[in-house]
């Protein structure tokens, strides 16, 4: 489903650390609304619950959440981490995305 890169995973355990969150209990919540730029927006968030639309996957031993009517928009995608001077911070790698925005926060299909 998702696939998180190394990167991603060092930088997610240690905000969620940071935050009060277990990284090898809670989850990274990723999904999709309507907005941004480009139509959709990704959305991220450290969470604990899983709600009754969730699906749970786990990639490189980071668990993401996302709810159901987000999966056919993420399928496939890849969660990286740029960090550094010219970093985004967290990327999603959508290859659903037939255009994104230039700052990578939104798409369409």
């Amino acid at each position: 489903m998702i696939k998180i890169s190394d990167n991603a995973k060092e930088k997610a355990i240690q905000l969620m650390t940071e935050d009060g969150f277990n990284p090898t209990e809670d989850f990274i919540r990723v999904g999709v609304k309507s907005g941004g730029c480009s139509g959709l927006e990704y959305v991220l968030k450290f969470d604990n619950k899983k709600e009754e639309n969730d699906q749970v996957f786990e990639d490189n031993g980071i668990k993401v959440i996302i709810e159901r009517k987000s999966i056919l928009y993420l399928a496939g995608t890849i969660l990286e981490y740029s960090g550094g001077l010219n970093g985004k911070g967290f990327v999603f790698n959508n290859p659903n995305a037939s255009r994104t925005c230039g700052c990578g926060e939104s798409f369409s299909l």
